[in-house]
């Protein structure tokens, strides 16, 4: 029997099994289409998705990590009034050292900190060797960074940051075998500050006497050594450990090479449902300690060999968030009230931006996401997220609770007026550093939406949720800031994010529609005029009519035919179907001119407002 067979086989085994157990379980419907980046998802209402971190190797300092492009496995707490994100970082591609650890840190969840580096370089004493890795000796070779936990908040609140050194030996060799060199912690200091480095946990070849940090009983700080002993005792923090700790660590409850990337939320009746890569599950009735199964697959989740997080949410249910495909696209939620049913399935991010620099197993797509460790609660009730892009970039995820993805009422957004705290309160927002979507002033000292863009390999987008119409008309308020260069598109889409109608405000002054193959041109557009612009349609008939500052431009006819509209969409560039479920694994090239900015482009967006006709 071939591998994947017997893989197939254990799987279809698993489910049956699961089913007939008290387990997590996937209820609903809707299913992911890998064919688009979105995956035809409805979002979840109000999730903003901010970069706080660009990769560019161009520019070899702490804003963009140093100059190293494979940035992955972030992790993320709140603590002292204060968001933390850590993330490890490789100079090219994955367990190819050296490595290096970095923290970030944010005092809104948008705006962070240039990362610096919170476990740094460690050299591997040479002449070490692993016994599955015989041909290769270590010889001024550095260890590769690799954590599945990052933070441990103590009953003392004493913030923990934790990082793990790995060895690897050569191509195909695993940083987290089991062999590694051990598991590093230091403190978190009120002021943000960091305290001395220290062993926490050694691999079986490693001690006091072989490692360059002392062991953490050495530390003259009492406080400090009771919350790392406090951290060892926690069955289920420390099962977070499994991957990189010695095969048969007394710590960690549950061995098994397949459970990776733990995570854990609590049940009603105190219980605790364990999650693992691959949708895996099991529950254990006392903290950990022990599992009622060895994990399962979750009846109808859809995971590949990803990272899915979990967790109880401020309205009392549970959510989801993980890739439900068999790629690491899209990125999606799903919610249960009871923490074991999980009904929908909902859009968190479904874009891909460009991979510009090629590196080893660095797939495409948003991955590798995780909520809020360590008991921590943010202070807005949301669900935050962090997660990496082409294992290259890191973002953050804000999404509001309770989660919904309808809308009742036509949007009235008069950005001039609206308080800047909540104006994007119910629009979606996807916004890289170098094409931010935010409120800010216009030059007149009037308040916008404001769209830039000087990214050549992405583009930010704002988009808004409408209540379900056949029948409707939109005016919107532009300001565009150049007619030389630049890309407004503004979309009509359905729920699946089907477009219908398509407007650009392009590169040579033209505002144009999209009509099939060919565009038809509605008007010139200046630099810093305002435009007013009303769209009246009807997906019965498939007509539309644009009105621009009060002047009509005849009928026109929608480039794809829609049953109905339910977005509204403005995106700084083209819609991008690359990668697809066909594109090769691995991209070892770099796109040319990788660390370069495009000409600067704004459009300021005054107003929206829709109108469904009943």
């Amino acid at each position: 029997m071939n591998k994947i067979l017997v893989i197939g086989t254990l799987l279809i085994g698993s489910m049956q099994q699961a089913a007939a157990q008290d387990t997590v379980r996937y209820v609903g419907t809707t299913l992911s289409n890998v064919d688009y980046h979105h995956g035809q998802l409805s979002p979840a209402v109000g999730v903003h998705n901010v970069q706080v971190m660009r990769a560019n190797r161009d520019i070899k300092d702490s804003t963009t990590g140093f100059g190293w492009t494979y940035n992955h496995q972030p992790l993320i707490t709140y603590w002292n009034n204060t968001w933390y994100l850590e993330y490890l970082s490789n100079p090219v591609g994955e367990h190819v050292p050296p490595g290096q650890s970095l923290l970030m840190t944010s005092k809104d969840g948008y705006h962070w900190t240039a990362p610096k580096i919170s476990f740094p370089i460690y050299k591997v004493p040479d002449g070490t060797t692993k016994e599955d890795y015989k041909d290769s000796v270590a010889h001024n070779l550095s260890a590769v960074m690799h954590q599945r936990m990052g933070f441990y908040n103590s009953t003392k609140n004493r913030l923990l940051l934790l990082g793990f050194y790995g060895i690897v030996l050569g191509p195909h060799d695993d940083p987290n075998d089991g062999n590694g060199i051990g598991r590093v912690v230091r403190e978190i200091n009120k002021d943000g500050s960091l305290g001395p480095i220290y062993f926490i946990r050694y691999n079986h070849a490693f001690n006091e006497k072989n490692t360059s940090y002392p062991f953490y009983e050495k530390s003259k700080d009492k406080g400090f050594v009771e919350a790392c002993k406090e951290l060892l005792s926690n069955n289920l923090m420390v099962q977070q450990w499994s991957e990189e700790a010695d095969r048969n660590d007394p710590l960690i409850a549950l061995h098994n090479d397949n459970y990776k990337a733990f995570n854990f939320y609590t049940l009603p009746d105190g219980r605790t449902v364990g999650l693992w890569k691959l949708a895996l599950t099991s529950i254990s009735a006392d903290k950990g300690k022990s599992w009622l199964y060895n994990p399962v697959r979750a009846p109808h989740f859809v995971n590949s060999n990803a990272k899915i997080w979990g967790q109880r949410t401020s309205d009392g249910k549970y959510v989801t968030v993980y890739n439900p495909s068999e790629f690491r696209w899209p990125l999606a939620l799903s919610v249960s009230d009871d923490g074991l049913n999980y009904k929908n399935l909902l859009l968190v991010n479904g874009e891909i931006t460009s991979l510009r620099y090629g590196g080893a197993y660095k797939s495409y797509g948003p991955q590798y996401t995780r909520g809020l460790e360590a008991g921590a609660v943010s202070p807005d009730g949301n669900c935050w997220v962090t997660y990496s892009m082409n294992k290259e970039d890191i973002w953050v995820a804000s999404i509001p609770v309770p989660v919904k993805d309808k809308v009742d009422t036509d949007v009235n957004d008069d950005f001039t007026t609206l308080p800047a705290a909540s104006a994007l309160k119910e629009w979606n927002i996807y916004s890289p550093m170098w094409a931010p979507v935010a409120i800010e002033k216009a030059p007149d000292g009037t308040q916008v939406l404001s769209l830039k863009d000087k990214d050549p390999f992405d583009f930010g987008k704002a988009e808004h949720v409408l209540p379900a119409a056949k029948r409707m008309t939109a005016t919107f308020t532009v300001v565009p800031q150049q007619n030389d260069h630049g890309n407004l598109q503004i979309e009509f889409q359905d729920a699946k994010g089907n477009a219908g109608i398509r407007m650009v405000f392009d590169s040579t002054g033209t505002l144009y529609v999209k009509a099939g193959y060919r565009n038809r041109s509605i008007m010139k557009y200046e630099a810093g005029k305002q435009y007013e612009v009303t769209v009246s349609l009807n997906t019965n008939a498939r007509f539309y009519t644009v009105s621009v500052n009060g002047k009509e431009s005849g009928n026109q006819i929608f480039f794809a035919p829609l049953e109905n509209v339910q977005r509204l969409v403005f995106r700084t560039g083209d819609i991008r179907r690359f990668p697809d479920a066909d594109t090769p694994t691995d991209q070892m090239y770099d796109l040319p001119n990788p660390g370069a900015q495009a000409q600067p482009a704004a459009y300021l967006i005054k107003s929206v407002k829709t109108k469904k006709v009943q």
